[in-house]
């Protein structure tokens, strides 16, 4: 989607346009892709913490999830040009159908025990969900106005990750009285899939920027579909933007520690029950997470270059105490020295600080993404050019976990995973600093405003 000429500003009943209930609104747009989410990658969250898809043995779900990550890394970078092309409808609708094909193939696989459908089933998933969260960040970082772009990130997040909460709860419903089972029952992944259903739906009523109208009457206008060739020439060019570069290894481990938290700490320390419980708790950490670090990078002082700076300095203290106690827990086992899994009923206060550590890995994972999406939303505010940002961030981040997988798969030890995740986590908040200092502006004279790239000195459309 293109933009001929500038921002215009829509004349209407002022008490109209106040309304954030308003169907047109950011706030309700941005919350239906929250419910979106909420069903399909919110699902998929709550499947895939449940560590190896539910399943006892890994390996099905390991090779799964690197076919998916692979082709989300391809996927993802394109689905922002794809995004731009198609319009929302499209591109939201054909990535959410391909979640209900994923957690279908699992279903497939407690009765057959053949991998093959799970790995083809996660190849489309991957293509499925580089489109769905091309078209989610252009969303949630274009639609809100400059100023409030943390809250409406953190609305999102914490709708989205209710999935994670709510997906949680059907397996450990689902399973409570099989303390002792390895694999998840059927109903489970049919209530998964039932709510990837409903996502897939609801994607229907996403609007096009064009006509969501913000508070103070702006909108993006006179939209125009993009072409092929405009976006490939785009997306090359993101491989040779000092901005994206800099953001390669935030991208990269943002996804990476996925596997590390569900397959060997979840899935290593507890059962099958609690694991469900477990992550109740990981996805409602994440929506604290997401509500705090939102607070702080719109509201903590007014400078936003200041905010951008002091966000990403609180996520990397936090970061590094959270991994700290990472370590201290995973000198307790490995691979080769396992310990009994606990149960939240029966093993008492050894069920404590796994819980909890567990609990700390959600609440850095949604402030540190979150983090990640404030400092993208304030490189720019036009929507074709943040739909190819955050397409750049999603296929690099699945890069990652595409490798993340493997590395489990390939019985590498946990201690050297964890060292590998802590490393990739610290390296990355030195760069977003840099990034902040010299490409987020205190005022929105120099952003990049239109569907044509600009230079760290130009200037583009105000959006107040």
């Amino acid at each position: 989607m293109g933009f001929d000429g500038d921002e215009e500003t829509v004349t209407q009943n002022p008490k109209y346009l106040k309304s954030k209930f308003r169907y047109n609104s950011p706030f309700i747009q941005v919350s239906l892709i929250g419910l979106v989410c909420f069903c399909c990658p919110g699902m998929f969250n709550a499947l895939s913490g449940m560590g190896g898809g539910g399943q006892v043995d890994h390996t099905a779900a390991n090779n799964a999830n690197t076919a998916l990550y692979t082709t989300f890394a391809v996927f993802g970078v394109l689905g922002g040009g794809i995004y731009n092309i198609l319009g929302p409808h499209l591109t939201l609708a054909a990535g959410c159908s391909t979640y209900i094909l994923y957690a279908g193939s699992f279903l497939y696989y407690n009765h057959h025990k053949h991998q093959a459908f799970a790995i083809v089933a996660g190849a489309l998933l991957g293509v499925g969900a580089g489109l769905l969260w091309a078209g989610q960040g252009a969303i949630m970082t274009s639609y809100p106005p400059a100023h409030r772009k943390g809250i409406y990130i953190s609305l999102f997040w914490s709708i989205f990750n209710m999935g994670g909460v709510i997906g949680g709860l059907i397996p450990f419903i689902t399973n409570y009285n099989r303390s002792e089972a390895a694999s998840v029952n059927d109903g489970t992944y049919i209530g998964f899939m039932a709510f990837m259903a409903a996502g897939t739906a609801l994607s229907f009523a996403i609007l096009p920027p064009g006509k969501v109208i913000r508070e103070d009457g702006t909108r993006c206008t006179h939209i125009q579909y993009s072409n092929v060739s405009t976006e490939a020439v785009e997306i090359v060019k993101l491989f040779m933007n000092w901005k994206m570069l800099l953001i390669v290894p935030a991208a990269w481990c943002s996804n990476f520690f996925y596997t590390y938290q569900f397959n060997n700490v979840n899935a290593t320390l507890f059962n099958l029950r609690t694991r469900g419980f477990n992550n109740v708790f990981y996805w409602g950490a994440q929506m604290m997470g997401s509500v705090a670090i939102g607070y702080l990078m719109d509201f903590s002082f007014e400078s936003r270059r200041k905010r951008g700076i002091v966000g990403v300095c609180v996520v990397a203290l936090l970061g590094t105490a959270i991994w700290g106690g990472g370590l201290a827990n995973q000198l307790r086992y490995s691979i080769n020295d396992p310990l009994p899994p606990l149960d939240f009923k029966d093993s008492g206060r050894d069920f404590a600080g796994p819980f909890v550590l567990y609990f700390s890995y959600g609440l850095l994972d949604a402030m540190f993404q979150s983090m990640v999406y404030w400092v993208i939303g304030a490189l720019a505010d036009d929507s074709e050019i943040l739909s190819r940002y955050v397409g750049f961030y999603k296929g690099v981040q699945s890069a990652g976990a595409a490798v993340a997988w493997q590395v489990d798969t390939n019985k590498v030890s946990y201690m050297s995973q964890l060292i590998v995740n802590w490393s990739l986590t610290t390296i990355s908040y030195p760069l977003l600093l840099i990034l902040v200092l010299f490409a987020v502006k205190d005022n929105h004279k120099d952003e990049e405003g239109t569907a044509k790239e600009a230079d760290p000195t130009s200037a583009g459309t105000v959006y107040t």
